[in-house]
């Protein structure tokens, strides 16, 4: 008697199993969606209308789903902005900085990127979408790790991790066309200057921790480097081993 109860209750559990997964898409869909307007409206309120303006930085910035780089509790604030926090004491950068940053050293297909400070990955995953080659160094252990999985799984296999001291750089592949320091140094490692490509361009914020700090182009060249600064910023500190 029972077993002939179960199997006329089947059909009507599998119809509501499917009725939930189809539940669940939508919502799913629906939220999708609403991130990827949300992606549009910052591309166009937050980085167009304040100068930004070359097309490959904006088509990566438009493509990169930044509510992933992010716990799901800031998720909905992904596009607003400002900075969040990603733990350990770091940020995700404010949009508007990363594009600035990006759009700076003049990413092209197949250049070759050092970029020094991955934390959640979300601007190494910006270069690598203007079809750079992206060397990321992280000093903070979890970060790296964190970061690593998370661009392989959202397929950014032009994505290499490093755990380690970005001070140092990663002269293996070194040299690179442009470097991007996403914290702030008290001066310009030097390490990073030697492993720049002479003609590349180097985007740093230089300052004290926790105080204004300059975010400066070093551009290398064959007889000098010369230095600007570009915009007051405020970033968390470089860390160092030890």
């Amino acid at each position: 008697m029972q077993c002939f109860r179960t199997h006329k209750l089947r059909p009507v559990l599998i119809f509501s199993m499917l009725l939930l997964g189809v539940a669940a898409w939508a919502v799913g869909a629906d939220r999708d969606a609403a991130f990827e307007k949300a992606r549009e409206r910052m591309v166009r309120t937050q980085l167009q209308r304040r100068g930004i303006s070359d097309p490959v930085t904006l088509e990566a910035m438009a493509s990169v789903p930044r509510h992933l780089f992010v716990s799901p509790d800031l998720a909905e604030e992904a596009y607003t902005d400002g900075p969040l926090p990603i733990g350990f004491g770091q940020t995700i950068s404010q949009p508007y900085i990363v594009a600035f940053m990006t759009e700076t050293v003049r990413p092209v297909p197949k250049m070759k990127i050092l970029e020094v400070g991955t934390g959640s990955g979300y601007q190494a995953a910006v270069l690598a979408e203007t079809g750079a080659e992206v060397y990321t160094i992280e000093i903070i252990p979890e970060l790296a790790e964190s970061a690593a999985a998370r661009l392989q799984r959202l397929g950014y296999v032009g994505v290499h991790v490093k755990e380690g001291d970005g001070y140092f750089g990663w002269e293996e592949h070194a040299p690179y066309d442009a470097v991007v320091v996403t914290a702030a140094a008290p001066f310009i490692p030097p390490p990073l200057l030697d492993q720049l490509k002479t003609g590349g361009r180097m985007v740093i914020p230089v300052g004290s921790p926790f105080l204004l700090q300059t975010l400066m182009l070093v551009e290398k060249g064959e007889e000098e480097t010369i230095s600007r600064s570009l915009m007051p910023v405020r970033f968390v500190p470089f860390r160092r081993d030890g």
